[in-house]
């Protein structure tokens, strides 16, 4: 689950992580309340969406950047009229863009330098790992390519946490000393609690800054948070932003199914993560193109496997279906319970391959071949690709 920037700021806020104020607005009005609030000669306004690469960014009524400074209430409101309700496009949205609901207004600070911060859990070590480097505001994924050296890295023991020499080798890698040092120290030491307790997986500040006058400020932020945690958080899966997300995946979200949405033209339905993976491989392999991934999980009932039916096809890309069910848990004849009647509830009028083993396999193809439905029944993995790809092909 990702958040808007401007709920990073509340977080940051409760944990003490020092960041500029910033107040979230949906209206010109608000913006320019917020405005008044904040007060201060420097302000900047921001587009709150799901993205990065907002400040070069083009909205689709002509207007420019998704970030502007201001310097004036009115012309706050005035920017907030061009930017909220308008779609914005990024080099991370695609040409569909993001449509801005709200506008963060926020204090502007002076730099005197920038730097990126994250903490994210390793996944060789199973431990959380803090990436540091002086070279900010800019993609780090690029300053690991260009001047890896830039790139420090500090793995956290989880046991004894972080330790007051991790933060100080830290500092002194980014060449901060003196109050700056111990202002970075605090926020550092802030940020892994709050890492920590909201059971992130990932927290990144970029930029980090230091102003002329010595603060050291997160100046924007990015989060990433464990589903499988967030029933212990009750106050975070309330910043969830729904109309940010695959309409497909909130539909699939709310019956358990692992899905996400693909550029292909193949939807797969199969139950656990390893064999949908195989079966998106296989798809490629025989010249198809898988439209997503859709875990239907080892215990779906026939109710879950109608839902997932509905979104795959809900997607106007699909041209085929591949279901692959290895029954162990899961029996082939709840799947095929399942299949048959999502496909005569919906009219499904495009190919339908099911390859099924395991658990009452025999019952569960006996259904399928004595339907009369156009259902492809498939021997194996590779016999189910084949044919999917071939009955699109025709």
């Amino acid at each position: 689950m990702n958040i808007h920037e401007y709920q990073a700021k509340e977080l940051f806020d409760q944990f003490g992580v020092a960041s500029p104020k910033g107040i979230a607005a949906g209206t010109p009005e608000e913006a320019i309340a917020a405005a008044k609030e904040i007060g201060g000669d420097g302000l900047v306004i921001k587009a709150q969406v799901h993205a990065g690469g907002r400040g070069k960014g083009t909205f689709k009524n002509g207007f420019q950047g998704g970030v502007h400074l201001i310097t004036s209430a009115e012309q706050c409101g005035d920017l907030a009229e061009k930017m909220i309700g308008q779609t914005l496009v990024t080099k991370q949205t695609g040409e569909e863009g993001k449509l801005v609901r709200k506008v963060m207004i926020a204090e502007s600070v002076d730099i005197d330098h920038e730097y990126y911060l994250a903490i994210l859990m390793d996944r060789d070590t199973c431990a959380p790992v803090i990436v540091a480097s002086t070279e900010g505001g800019m993609d780090i994924e690029e300053v690991a390519e260009s001047t890896p050296e830039k790139i420090l890295r500090e793995f956290i023991d989880p046991l004894l946490g972080l330790q007051a020499y991790e933060v100080r080798k830290l500092a002194a890698g980014l060449g901060l000393s003196g109050d700056t040092a111990k202002q970075f120290s605090k926020l550092l030491r802030n940020l892994y609690t709050l890492f920590l307790k909201c059971d992130c997986n990932m927290v990144e500040i970029n930029p980090l800054v230091v102003t002329p006058d010595g603060q050291v400020l997160a100046l924007d932020a990015k989060f990433g948070f464990d589903d499988n945690a967030l029933y212990r958080h009750p106050n975070i899966t309330a910043y969830r932003d729904t109309d940010e997300e695959d309409p497909r995946e909130v539909a699939a979200a709310e019956y358990d199914l692992n899905y996400i949405g693909l550029d292909g033209n193949i939807a797969c339905l199969v139950n656990g993560a390893g064999l949908a993976m195989a079966t998106m491989d296989i798809i490629k392999h025989f010249g198809g193109e898988p439209a997503n991934f859709l875990d239907v999980g080892g215990g779906a009932t026939k109710e879950q496997v109608a839902a997932a039916f509905k979104i795959i096809i809900g997607d106007p890309n699909v041209e085929g279906i591949l279901v692959n069910i290895f029954g162990g848990i899961m029996q082939c004849d709840i799947i095929a319970e399942g299949v048959l009647a999502a496909v005569e509830e919906t009219g499904l009028s495009i190919p339908l391959v099911v390859r099924l083993e395991g658990t009452n396999v025999a019952l569960g193809k006996k259904l399928i071949e004595e339907s009369d439905l156009a259902v492809i029944s498939a021997d194996d993995l590779s016999d189910g690709a084949k044919k999917i790809v071939e009955a699109i092909s025709a």
